[in-house]
């Protein structure tokens, strides 16, 4: 029998890689992103390691900031000494390390990163540790010199000698390039820009007696901990952080997880929808391959092999092609994590490929994936070939599958779509959005499940509708495409299920993108109406400079700052909860429209005084003369009484938990020293839009760190960000598509095989080889259309339960792309016809006796 194994795998080699290549996919994206991102985390790791003091001493940060106020934390430089002196201390030093600033070239272009990754404003303090290292120039001596780093100077083409500008929170000033550094590690895609000490702290932060850390150096034989408690010891633990090394390493390695856990669940996304549409080939093409195999299956019975041994031998052959496929994947998931590395190394990020680490688990799991995946997809089918009676050794056995009647399908289909709707029906009535988004994933599980059990009931019915117009439009040819696609329902409804998986998918998201673009578009139509919004991109705070430049430009009429700030807010129910609460001037109402419950604009900004969400307020117990304490960043702490509270459309008011916001003259009392976040402008009576627009553009052409946008600009950044989401779903339908495509190439390939003869006599009574190849053509666009409606289908139903969770969180609108929806079923039919021009062309190219004799 292992023999017999053995000869059928490598007969049906050539249809086998075709499932295969799922395999390779799925494995290669598990494989990738393991890879991938352990080395990310070994190669900074390293670098952590090996630039970290002894010991850190940092200003202690009691709130963490999800949304960047600009603040930079400080302690005194002169701790250094009182540091120095301590007992075991080899070496102290006050560190000035600053983010966020923005650094212009000549023609006040921004030379740091594209990608989002910082400019670090750095003293110049060189020790056996650092990063990087003088390559050209000199050291910064005074305020109006820096050093950049090579990757930096490269990229922008700086040169020594160059004017910058750099524009920090004090304000902007005007330096020159005196020297180029180059990274003796990775580097982590920032740009670095290094400063005399005394200038970095008078210039960067603001005060020749600050800076952002102390760095501290052991003596010989005494260890980081013993350091760390000496320092501790002498310094107290209530305002400041303290970190050995290792413990600074692993601070950093945390904050970078962030960035690698993205893109290995967005990479792992990727293989999940590959072992999701690879299951549907693979069990289509076993129980195909089965089907034509029923003789030969039919004759080991017949010559005394049991049940359990025909079982076991479709199962190894789907153990080689797991093993086979795995091993492949795992050398295309090696090749991706080198190509994502080079990837990174054009974003600024220089990975070394050469330092590939490839652990234990990696194979493993590679293994794991593509045997398991395999393995479950053969099961049934082999179930399917235990059951062959030895009597079809002697008969021409019906192909399995076309006469059996779904009775089972349908009751099973039936009773999980039932299952399915009610969830999402508990999702769509839910008015707690954690229990509705629960039932909503269970639902959508649910309902797929059901689609694809009960997917070859809808074969006949669909189909005849789908091709009912062939027969009239191509005769006969279309008739028998139409009656061929109609012929195994189980087997059109597998092979269409694996373009359903895709595009139900982009269905859904398609939808819920569009409802949330269109939410946005109408609460930014309703809430904002200043004439100009001045802000960053990427929403990083700005320094006053630029506010100040925007008030001083001829045609400004009023202009309304914005900052933001993390709190900690103790409840009257007890719950204490930290998020990030908004800071306004007192003119808000003269640039946005904000609805109020209780309470007004002037009452919410009064000194002494926030603004909340009606509902958080009513969920916790919070009424409209509440007195609440707030804690603020640094450790200041006030007691405010709520003076208004909002009737937002969104849950959380302005994008915070509970929408909390107060004056501006609120938060510079209690955490000085914040940015602004956007700043709101409406042109002077006299000044059109058009002529304010101009002005502000001048004004603002040497801050390249923030735009003017009007109301449709600001509306076109909201959906630039929800875009990202959604072609993220796209790339995911793309692969989604390939291995479907695959699918029907597959099913298509073997129904040829299987209907040889079939052909054979078709072309003996006079149907031509471009009749033919239309006729397989026809009956592909018909499987991938069907595949496409059902997927559309279950994706606006999705998209629809989708949209009703986000209005628990106040994006109501409901909107259908309907464009999308047209353009993905025509899609679908131009995938049928791709996937059909091999299959069509070797049936025409058929000898057609031969054919007619095939057995």
């Amino acid at each position: 029998m292992l023999k017999a194994t053995f000869r059928s795998f490598l007969a049906h080699k050539g249809r086998l890689l075709l499932s295969a290549l799922a395999v390779i996919l799925s494995v290669a994206f598990v494989a990738g992103s393991l890879i991938f991102s352990d080395t990310v985390s070994r190669t900074f790791d390293r670098l952590f390691a090996s630039t970290a003091a002894d010991v850190t001493v940092t200003p202690k940060q009691n709130l963490d900031e999800a949304i960047p106020s600009g603040v930079t934390p400080t302690l005194p430089a002169g701790l250094a000494e009182r540091v120095a002196a301590v007992d075991g201390v080899a070496d102290a030093r006050a560190d000035v390390d600053v983010e966020g600033i923005t650094v212009a070239d000549a023609d006040n272009e921004s030379v740091g990163p594209t990608t989002g990754a910082p400019t670090l404003g750095i003293d110049w303090n060189p020790t056996d540790r650092s990063p990087v290292e003088l390559t050209s120039g000199r050291a910064p001596r005074g305020y109006g010199e820096v050093l950049l780093d090579s990757e930096t100077a490269d990229r922008r083409d700086v040169a020594i000698g160059d004017p910058l500008t750099v524009i920090a929170q004090p304000g902007s000033f005007r330096v020159e390039v005196v020297g180029i550094v180059t990274f003796t590690t990775t580097n982590p895609g920032a740009a670095l820009v290094f400063f005399d000490p005394p200038a970095a702290r008078a210039r960067l932060l603001g005060d020749p007696d600050a800076a952002t850390g102390i760095s501290v150096d052991a003596a010989e034989g005494v260890s980081d901990p013993q350091l760390k408690e000496r320092v501790a010891a002498a310094l107290g633990t209530a305002d400041y952080e303290l970190r050995t090394a290792d413990e600074q390493a692993e601070s950093d390695a945390e904050q970078l997880g962030g960035f690698l856990d993205v893109i290995k669940y967005v990479m792992l996304g990727f293989a999940g929808i590959a072992v999701l549409v690879g299951v549907f080939l693979i069990v289509n093409t076993f129980s195909m391959l089965i089907a034509q195999r029923t003789r030969e299956l039919g004759l080991l019975r017949a010559l005394g092999a049991d049940r359990r041994q025909v079982r076991r031998s479709v199962l190894t052959e789907a153990l080689l092609l797991g093993l086979f496929g795995s091993t492949l994947g795992l050398l295309t998931g090696i090749g991706l994590a080198a190509g994502l590395m080079e990837l990174m190394g054009l974003l600024g990020m220089n990975i070394d490929a050469t330092e590939m680490v490839i652990g234990w688990g990696t194979p493993v799991a590679a293994y794991a994936v593509g045997v398991g995946v395999t393995f479950v997809a053969a099961y049934l089918p082999a179930r399917r070939a235990a059951g062959v009676s030895p009597m079809a050794a002697l008969a021409d056995a019906e192909i399995a599958g076309v006469g059996r009647p779904l009775r089972v399908r349908a009751l099973v289909g039936a009773v999980i779509g039932v299952a399915g709707g009610a969830a999402l029906v508990g999702c769509v009535v839910s008015s707690d959005t954690g229990s509705a988004a629960s039932l909503l994933g269970l639902g959508v599980v649910l309902t797929l499940i059901a689609t694809v059990v009960a997917g070859p009931l809808l074969v006949r019915p669909v189909i005849r509708v789908l091709g009912g117009a062939f027969p009239a439009l191509f005769g006969s040819v279309g008739r028998m495409s139409q009656r061929n696609a109609l012929r195994n329902p189980r087997r059109t409804g597998a092979t269409a299920a694996a373009l359903m998986v895709g595009l139900s998918l982009v269905g859904g998201m398609s939808v819920a993108s569009a409802s949330m673009t269109e939410s946005f578009d109408q609460q930014i139509d309703r809430t904002l109406g200043a004439d100009f919004v001045v802000q960053n991109a990427n929403f990083v705070p700005f320094p006053a400079e630029v506010t100040d430049a925007v008030r001083a430009t001829e045609g400004v009429g009023l202009v309304v700052r914005a900052q933001f700030t993390p709190v900690g807010v103790r409840l009257p129910d007890g719950d204490r909860v930290e998020t990030t609460a908004a800071a306004y001037d007192p003119q808000l109402d003269e640039v946005a429209n904000v609805p109020y419950a209780e309470g007004d604009t002037a009452a919410a900004l009064a000194d002494g005084r926030m603004a909340m969400d009606r509902d958080f307020a009513r969920d916790h117990g919070v009424r409209v003369g509440t007195a609440l304490p707030v804690e603020f960043q640094g450790g200041r702490t006030a007691e405010l009484t709520v003076g208004a509270l909002t009737d937002q459309e969104t849950a959380d008011g302005f994008g915070t938990q509970g929408g909390m916001y107060f004056g501006l003259a609120t938060l510079e009392r209690y955490a000085p020293g914040g940015q602004e976040a956007a700043v709101y402008v409406n042109a002077a009576d006299g000044t059109s839009d058009d002529a304010l627009r101009a002005a502000l553009e001048r004004t603002l052409d040497p801050y390249p760190q923030v735009q003017v946008r009007d109301l449709a600009d600001y509306k076109q950044l909201v959906r630039d960000q929800i875009a990202v989401l959604l072609y993220l779903v796209y790339a995911l339908l793309g692969l989604a598509i390939v291995i479907a495509v695959l699918g029907v190439v597959n099913t298509l390939a073997l129904s040829v095989v299987e209907r040889t003869r079939e052909i054979g006599l078709l072309r003996a009574i006079g149907l031509g080889r471009r009749q033919l190849r239309r006729m397989i053509r026809l009956e592909s666009v018909v499987i991938a259309v069907f595949g496409g409606v059902l997927g559309l289908a279950l994706g606006l139903v999705w998209g629809v339960c989708v949209q009703q969770v986000l209005a628990l969180e106040g994006m109501t609108a409901l909107a259908v792309p309907w464009g999308t929806i047209v353009a993905v079923v025509i899609g679908s039919a131009f995938v049928g016809i791709v996937a059909a021009l091999l299959p069509a062309l070797r049936a025409s190219r058929m000898n057609v006796l031969a054919a007619i004799a095939h057995e």
